[in-house]
């Protein structure tokens, strides 16, 4: 089993500057946007002064927040995000009925309340995000915000200059055109040589694309599109979050420099 302590991540760090709406969000009186509208209609108060300037910024534990005068405290919730390196032959789901194994067959029982942020397909390997903090989940999984997600795909051969070009220029698939900045990948860094152990094979070639969509097994339909056969396709990162030196089916928590990371996605 991998490293990680059970107890949770604060959503907001005490005496952490927070904006108002959040703070609002927060301690569960309504959505960011509804907390929005309340500022708009000066029914908050920060230190039992109406407040109507929306992106005000209090600080939790010292300054006082009151909705049509009644205190609003900060909820001291906790989230829990792990990140999970996901072999082959793996689903992105709790249960299957053909009793193909799941992410969740390689996890602690104390984790399966955990839902996966964005999946990846059966034969597909790589970083997968665990968590029950639906801000993060939204921040990563709605287009809007366009967070890039990184992928080695190992391709049958050589990849001619010619299909490489056609792919960062984009190809129409069935719904709709994609493009992604691929590149050849010059090495595997020492960390994650166990993608290629005992040693890389030079018959075949790895590639790195950066996408900012999910649609559905996109990169293999990009690459079928120019020729390319892929036999291997591992995602390494969601955003700035890195799978690192993790081995294929092992888990484990965040680390501190993570979780500031996370923190930055959500206030993006």
């Amino acid at each position: 089993m991998s490293p990680g302590s059970p107890s949770g991540v604060p959503v907001t760090p005490p005496d952490s500057p927070i904006r108002l709406n959040k703070y609002l969000a927060q301690a569960g009186v309504t959505s960011r946007r509804g907390a929005d509208a309340l500022i708009r209609q000066g029914r908050v108060q920060v230190n039992g002064r109406p407040v109507s300037a929306l992106g005000t910024v209090i600080t939790p534990g010292r300054d006082r927040v009151t909705l049509d005068g009644v205190p609003i405290e900060l909820r001291r919730q906790t989230t829990t995000t792990l990140m999970l390196n996901k072999p082959a032959g793996y689903l992105c789901t709790r249960h299957d009925p053909e009793g193909r194994p799941t992410i969740y067959d390689l996890l602690p029982a104390e984790y399966h309340h955990l839902h996966p942020v964005g999946r990846l397909d059966l034969d597909s390997e790589g970083l997968v995000l665990l968590t029950d903090d639906g801000d993060l989940t939204y921040r990563l999984t709605h287009p809007s915000f366009a967070h890039e997600k990184e992928y080695w795909v190992q391709v049958s051969g050589r990849a001619p200059l010619p299909a490489l070009r056609k792919l960062r220029q984009g190809v129409m698939l069935e719904d709709g055109p994609a493009a992604a900045p691929v590149r050849p990948l010059a090495r595997i860094p020492a960390e994650q040589r166990f993608w290629v152990e005992p040693e890389p094979d030079p018959r075949h070639t790895w590639l790195t694309f950066v996408i900012h969509e999910g649609r559905k097994r996109q990169i293999r339909r990009m690459c079928e599109a120019v020729g390319l056969e892929v036999r291997r396709l591992i995602r390494v990162r969601i955003a700035s979050l890195h799978i690192g030196d993790l081995a294929p089916g092992r888990w484990r928590r965040l680390t501190a420099r993570q979780e500031r990371a996370v923190a930055a996605i959500k206030e993006g």
